[in-house]
C-alpha cells in the first residue's frame, strides 16, 4: 500500500468520509487532529468576539419578555394565572420601529431595561429549534413537516440549540463548525479561537478547533474546568463519543493518529498554560463585578479580551453555562432572584468592555432548552419550545424586538400545539445563528456548512440579514 501523509489522508478521506459513526469523526468532534488540517483565510484587521450564555433547564422567558398594553396584558394575565406577573412591576420597554405590541421586561432585570432603552440591547421573540417552518398547529398535527427531535426533552433540545440541527443528534455545533473555518485567521494558532468557561461544551467543539477550557479564577488558567460535559448541558454526549469509538477501535490507523496527536495536544497544552497566563495576569479591571459565579465568568471575559493582541487573537468566542432554570416549582421566586443575577452580569460585561474600549466589537446571546408553558402546573411551569433571547452589544441595533412576539391566548390560537401553551416558534435558531455567524465574519456563500438547514429559512444571496439586530 502506497504511503501518504496524515494530512493528505484526512483531507482525502474527509474524516467523514469513512462512515458518519466512526471513531475518527468523534476525534474530529473532540478536536484532537486540530492541528492536521490548516485553511488558510486572509486575517482580519479587527477584533470580534461573540458570547453564549446558555440558560440551562428552559427558561420561562414569557415571564422574561411580557405584554403590557392593556387587552394583550389581560390576555397574558388570564392564560398565565398565578404565574403572572403584576402589570405595574413591569420595566417599560420603547423600541424604535416594532409596534405590534407594548411590551414591558421583568422587574429584576434593570440593568437589561436600561441597555435595551440606551440602544445596546434587543430581544429575539418566539424563537425556537425547527427543522423547516412550520406555519401553524394543523400543519404540526398532520405530520406535513419535520419536527425537531425529542421536542420537549432537555438532553436533545439543549444540544440542537447548540448544533442547530434538530433532525439528529450532533456532536458538533455551529460556534465549532464557525471555528473551523475561521480558527486559522487568528495569529496565534497554539490557543483555541473558543474559550470556555463552563467545560466541554457541544457548542464549542468543532471538527477541527478544541475548545479552550479556563476557569473565572486567578488567570484562568488556575483551576482549569474539566473537559467533561455535566449532565444538564451535554447529557449523552459521551456515550455518542463512546459508541462511535468502540465500532472502530480496531483500525490501527486511528490508534496511530490518536497516539501521535494526543501526545502534541498534551506539550501544546502546557506551553499554552503559560501564555495565557501571562497575557491575562497583566489586566486589571475597575469595573466591579458580583460575587457570583455568572459575573465572575463575565470578568475573565472581558480580561482574555482585553489581553487579545498578547494572545494574538482576532476572532473567539465565549462561552458559559448559568443552570438551574427547570422551575417545575416555584417559577416566580426563582426568576426574580435568577434573571436579577442574569441582568446584573450582563451589565456589568458591557460597563467592562466599555472600560477597554471593546463594547462595540462584543456580542452577548443568550440560549436555553426551550421556554415553558404558558399555562400554570399549580406553582411552576412545564417543558414547552418558542420562546424569548436576548442579544446584545455596541453593534447590535438595539431598542427593538426582533420576530414577533405572539399572541398568548389559547383557544384557537394558531401557534399553540398544547392547552398548556406550548407554542410553535416563529423564529429559528438558523436565522438567530446566521445573523450571529455573518457578524463574526462567515461568509454567506459558507453560511450553509455552519447552519446545513439554513436553506429552509433564509436565502443566502438575498443580500439583507437574516433579521437584522446585528
Amino acid at each position: 500500500m502506497t504511503k501518504i501523509s496524515r494530512r493528505k489522508f484526512l483531507r482525502q478521506a474527509g474524516c467523514a468520509g469513512m462512515g458518519s459513526a466512526t471513531f475518527l469523526s468523534s476525534f474530529n468532534s473532540l478536536s484532537l487532529i486540530n492541528k492536521l488540517i490548516g485553511t488558510s483565510l486572509t486575517p482580519p484587521t479587527d477584533y470580534k468576539a461573540l458570547v453564549c450564555v446558555l440558560l440551562a433547564g428552559g427558561n420561562d422567558s414569557f415571564n422574561m419578555l411580557v405584554p403590557r398594553g392593556t387587552g394583550e396584558y389581560d390576555e397574558y394575565a388570564a392564560t398565565r394565572a398565578d404565574l403572572a406577573l403584576p402589570k405595574a412591576s413591569l420595566l417599560p420597554l420603547n423600541p424604535i420601529t416594532y409596534t405590534e405590541k407594548l411590551l414591558g421586561a421583568h422587574p429584576s432585570m434593570g440593568g437589561v431595561q436600561q441597555m435595551f432603552e440606551a440602544g445596546k440591547l434587543a430581544y429575539v421573540a418566539n424563537v425556537g429549534t425547527l427543522v423547516e417552518p412550520i406555519p401553524n398547529a394543523t400543519a404540526y398535527f398532520n405530520n406535513t413537516v419535520q419536527r425537531p427531535l425529542g421536542l420537549y426533552s432537555h438532553s436533545d433540545q439543549i444540544q440542537q440549540w447548540q448544533t442547530s440541527i434538530p433532525q439528529s443528534r450532533e456532536a458538533v455545533g455551529w460556534g465549532g463548525r464557525m471555528a473551523d473555518i475561521l480558527q486559522s485567521q487568528n495569529v496565534n494558532q497554539n490557543i483555541s479561537m473558543n474559550i470556555s468557561l463552563s467545560g466541554r461544551n457541544v457548542f464549542q467543539s468543532g471538527n477541527t478547533v478544541l475548545e479552550y477550557s479556563i476557569s473565572n479564577q486567578g488567570d484562568g488558567v488556575q483551576g482549569i474546568v474539566p473537559a467533561v460535559p455535566t449532565w444538564y448541558s451535554n447529557s449523552g454526549f459521551l456515550n455518542r463519543l463512546r459508541d462511535d469509538a468502540i465500532q472502530d477501535m480496531a483500525s490501527e490507523i486511528y490508534a496511530n493518529v490518536f497516539q501521535q496527536t494526543l501526545g502534541g495536544l498534551t506539550t501544546q497544552t502546557l506551553d499554552t498554560f503559560e501564555a495565557f497566563k501571562d497575557a491575562v495576569s497583566t489586566v486589571q479591571l475597575n469595573t466591579v463585578f458580583s460575587t457570583h459565579y455568572l459575573s465572575q465568568n463575565m470578568r475573565m471575559v472581558a480580561r482574555v479580551i482585553a489581553a487579545r493582541e498578547a494572545l494574538g487573537m482576532c476572532r473567539q468566542t465565549f462561552f458559559m453555562t448559568f443552570g438551574g432554570w427547570d422551575h417545575h416549582n416555584e417559577v416566580i421566586e426563582n426568576q426574580e432572584y435568577m434573571l436579577g443575577v442574569l441582568s446584573t452580569a450582563i451589565s456589568q460585561l458591557f460597563s467592562g468592555l466599555q472600560e477597554i474600549g471593546m463594547e462595540d466589537k462584543v456580542t452577548l446571546f443568550t440560549i436555553s432548552d426551550f421556554a415553558r408553558t404558558l399555562t400554570s402546573n399549580g406553582n411552576g411551569s412545564d417543558h414547552a419550545w418558542g420562546g424569548n433571547a436576548i442579544v446584545a452589544g455596541g453593534a447590535v441595533n438595539g431598542k427593538d424586538i426582533y420576530g414577533s412576539f405572539p399572541d398568548l391566548y389559547l383557544d384557537n390560537n394558531p401557534l399553540v400545539v398544547s392547552q398548556r401553551g406550548n407554542l410553535i416558534p416563529t423564529t429559528s435558531t438558523d436565522e438567530y445563528f446566521a445573523e450571529l455567524a455573518l457578524w463574526f465574519g462567515v461568509s454567506p456563500n459558507d453560511l450553509h456548512l455552519i447552519l446545513p438547514n439554513i436553506a429552509q429559512f433564509y436565502d443566502v444571496n438575498s443580500g439583507v440579514n437574516p433579521l437584522g439586530f446585528l
